[in-house]
């Protein structure tokens, strides 16, 4: 049975983002050897978008980003982190959204959902 969902960043830089996941982002890992880290997630989610659409990605598109409960919150902890954000919260109808850059030239979504998660194993 399927027990959860593996992401991964290719980068080319990719023991600053390491790092940055790890010190900026708290995230715990597992050192699975030669300072390669497997993070643990809290939580996942996954969504299924229809693609080519006139403000959608091109089929075969994949994106990460991370949600949390409380976007003013947790900005204000990630800048007194040193995150850097490159733009401001607005709301993009599914969630007030955010982003912010990650070593090897990433920038991702921090968004808070409009929608209500389901409890666990409900």
């Amino acid at each position: 049975m399927i027990k959860g969902v593996h992401t991964m960043f290719y980068s080319s830089e990719p023991e600053a983002l390491r790092a940055f996941i790890r010190d900026k982002l708290g995230f715990s890992s597992t050192d699975v050897g030669g300072g390669w880290l497997i993070f643990d997630l809290p939580e996942a989610e996954m969504g299924c978008h229809p693609a080519d659409t006139p403000d959608g990605e091109p089929s075969g598109t994949h994106y990460i980003s991370f949600y949390c409960d409380d976007i003013e919150g947790t900005v204000l902890e990630l800048k007194a982190r040193g995150v850097e954000f490159t733009d401001e919260v607005c709301d993009k109808g599914y969630g007030l959204a955010i982003h912010f850059k990650m070593p090897g030239n990433f920038e991702v979504e921090l968004y808070q959902p409009h929608y209500t998660k389901r409890p666990s194993g409900a």
